[in-house]
């Protein structure tokens, strides 16, 4: 969430903010608005639920669905921290929200919709409190004087209800989960990480309650983890460590039990937003989805992780945005940055991830972005929000500008970020309207040329990552016992077999690429050779080997020496001869040339990695305990697919 001013609590040794952001570039003339669908039109325009093929998000037909998508804020709160939450003085811009949408004590939700659709959007983020979802007060009258249908409802009825109208007017609603309480965010406030001020299993508790209850919605298309996740007063989020503030492990966790109650959700893990104390002399940034390179994540459903980020002109890669006091460094913003060094840095920081071929490939929704508007006569801003929106039109990204709603008092709005605003007597002031200087490159934005119609199905490739824990991701293994009780597990996401192990890292490598289908017999954990055939094919090591007709879908660990190779039942025979690929003194894998390979991706960093090719299975691991090899895998057995 953008903030107007960024409070960085107390002490020299407290952090701040989040949100990012790009640099500079100039305007042209002015550019045709979008065309306005009608509920309809939308409605007719694509069908639920989403999910993806490479970098695309895709409709249930299979065809491109951009995500077009502004924030509907409120929900989460708009109460600043101290004070009275019912005093104006006292919340966000002078706008309370009484914890609802925006809006809606001043205009009929028709008329709001109807905005929506003028923007050109397809879609809408509704951020939403964990505080929403227990609070049974009723909201005063007055917060939806502009609805009277609603009154007497609670904050998650009135929730509810915007739902169900987005979703009938055809807009796609994607659930984020902003805040714990309805404090507005962000930067030392209580609502840092998902375990802030409450439990991962509340949070994770909390997602499956609202993923059943708009389970029969096929319009309410994702759930969005949770908003910018940031060091708080002594601790900082981290990607991988397996500690109670393992962003990484946290967000795979929540999206697969999400979607064992709801497949259809698109799960979106926004970055680490940021880390470190901003002092100078010490070690503090913004990583977003860096540490995506190394270690991604993989869920039960593939072709369900959208991956996010926000960026900010007053922000840069190691500013927490905070213009003076505690928090404040003389780290570049990216409002600073020359258009070239921007489109870097957003490369760097968020869009690499839509590289195709990689363990890491996936949409990357930038769900947050924006600048003030009318009134606004910050040049430096103004040349960033030009350049940026320049950059994620030339690179067709998804996109979620903040925030969609404000109020104005007789044409000056309170918050100039938003892009429509209404009046105490419903009276909207639009970004097309007359005096907004954003509206040519919110235009350009919206109207721009991007892909469009059938994306073809691409294979995909997933990380397996035994750090520290199981990462069972078979829907298939998991309704059944341990198979490999006291060492750790992994498996491939139903559909996908195992390509590529590291050497003592624990990790491994899944696709799909030229699968073979799944046979009905039994899935076997292979744990000596007595599947061992066609002569000894790593003379001296020991092997597990599938049995003939299977393929490796899985493996486990004890102290990273191989216990056992999961192997699952092809649908028709396998050729059983093959090479062996040796990974004991390097990295053994196919060239990124081969295209369809994912060589390029580094899923063991630091390990030596074997790969076999995309149209190969793993028929087996030798490894050894002689000269202090400790059992790890040292070579694969690769067969051909056909």
């Amino acid at each position: 969430m953008r903030r107007l001013a960024i409070r960085l609590l107390s002490l020299a040794t407290t952090l701040c903010a989040l949100a990012v952001g790009p640099p500079p570039a100039a305007s042209a003339a002015a550019v045709q608005a979008p065309v306005a669908l009608t509920g309809a039109q939308l409605s007719a325009s694509w069908t639920g639920p989403l999910s993806t093929r490479g970098r695309y998000v895709v409709d249930a037909g299979g065809n491109r669905f951009k995500l077009m998508s502004g924030n509907w804020s409120g929900a989460q709160g708009t109460w600043e921290g101290s004070g009275d939450p019912n005093d104006p003085a006292d919340n966000q811009a002078g706008q309370v929200s009484h914890d609802i949408p925006l809006g809606l004590d001043r205009a009929p939700l028709a008329d709001i919709l109807a905005g929506f659709h003028g923007l050109g959007l397809n879609s809408v983020r509704l951020p939403f409190a964990d505080a929403m979802i227990h609070d049974g007060t009723a909201v005063p009258d007055a917060a939806v004087a502009a609805n009277p249908q609603l009154r007497g409802s609670t904050p998650l009825q009135v929730y509810d209800a915007v739902v169900a109208a987005l979703t009938a007017d055809g807009f796609a609603v994607v659930l984020n989960n902003h805040t714990t309480t309805y404090r507005f965010c962000c930067g030392l406030d209580g609502n840092e990480r998902w375990n802030s001020g409450q439990s991962t299993q509340r949070w994770e508790d909390d997602w499956l309650f609202m993923a059943n209850r708009y389970r029969d919605n096929k319009r309410v298309v994702g759930a969005d983890l949770r908003n910018e996740v940031r060091r708080d007063t002594w601790d900082d989020p981290n990607w991988g460590m397996g500690d109670a503030h393992d962003e990484y492990a946290a967000f795979e966790e929540a999206g697969n039990r999400i979607l064992q109650a709801d497949p259809d959700l698109l799960i979106i893990m926004e970055g680490i937003n940021w880390q470190g104390i901003p002092l100078a002399g010490l070690p503090h940034g913004r990583p977003m989805l860096t540490p995506v390179a190394t270690l991604s994540n993989t869920l039960v459903d593939s072709g369900k992780l959208v991956y996010s980020a926000h960026f900010y002109a007053y922000t840069g890669p190691a500013n927490t945005g905070a213009g003076s006091g505690p928090g404040a460094t003389s780290d570049p913003r990216y409002q600073d940055f020359t258009p070239e060094q921007l489109a870097a840095a957003v490369d760097d920081e968020a869009l690499f991830v839509t590289r195709t071929g990689q363990h890491f490939t996936a949409p990357v929704w930038i769900s947050e972005f924006g600048a003030g508007g009318r009134g606004s006569t910050d040049a430096k801003e103004h040349a960033w929000f030009d350049t940026f929106t320049a950059l994620l039109a030339a690179r067709d990204a998804d996109f979620a500008v903040w925030p969609l709603v404000g109020w104005h008092n007789n044409g000056a709005p309170q918050d100039s970020w938003a892009l429509l605003h209404y009046d105490a007597a419903g009276r909207r002031l639009s970004i097309e309207d007359p005096g907004d200087w954003r509206a040519d490159d919110w235009n350009r934005l919206v109207t721009a040329p991007s892909y469009t119609g059938q994306v073809p199905d691409a294979p995909h490739w997933n990380m397996l990552d035994l750090d520290h824990a199981d990462q069972n991701v078979s829907r298939h293994m998991l309704a059944l016992p341990d198979w490999s009780s006291g060492n750790r597990k992994g498996d491939c996401p139903d559909g996908q077999r195992l390509i590529g192990l590291g050497r003592g890292s624990g990790r491994g490598l899944c696709t799909d690429a030229g699968q073979p289908g799944t046979g009905a017999g039994e899935w076997v954990a292979v744990t000596d050779e007595r599947y061992v055939t066609g002569g000894d094919w790593a003379s001296g090591y020991n092997k597990l080997q599938c049995p003939d007709g299977d393929f490796a879908v899985g493996y486990s660990v004890r102290n990273n020496a191989m216990a056992a190779l999961l192997c699952a039942p092809a649908t028709g025979p396998l050729p059983t001869t093959g090479r062996v690929l040796w990974f004991d003194h390097g990295d053994n894998r196919p060239p990124a040339s081969t295209g369809s390979d994912s060589a390029a991706g580094d899923w063991a960093p630091g390990s030596y990695k074997g790969q076999c090719a995309a149209g190969e299975y793993v028929a087996g691991v030798a490894m050894t305990w002689r000269r202090l090899q400790y059992g790890v895998p040292d070579a694969l057995l690769c067969r051909p697919l056909g």
